[in-house]
């Protein structure tokens, strides 16, 4: 069972999110994760902003910008990481 996550470095990972979206300008963004220093993030290889779920990258992390919120593939489903 994981750890909870420190909600300092959820905050971080969403507004890093945010700022991307706002800096290029579109929908969607897939980047390498910068966030593998944070034990939660380290095995996922991507960071999916506003991408579909359903042709998201298993592997990554997921970023939806209409909730504010990060996801993980979790069992067969998109799970919110909280």
């Amino acid at each position: 069972m994981r750890n909870r996550i420190p909600p300092d470095e959820l905050k971080k990972v969403i507004e890093w999110c945010e700022k991307r979206k706002l800096e290029e300008g579109r929908a969607p963004l897939i980047e390498m994760n910068p966030f593998k220093d944070m034990e939660w993030l380290r095995n996922k290889t991507v960071i999916q902003i506003d991408r579909p779920r359903e042709s998201s990258d298993q592997n990554g992390v997921l970023y939806d910008s209409t909730l504010r919120a990060l996801f993980e593939w979790v069992n067969g489903v998109w799970k919110r990481i909280e």
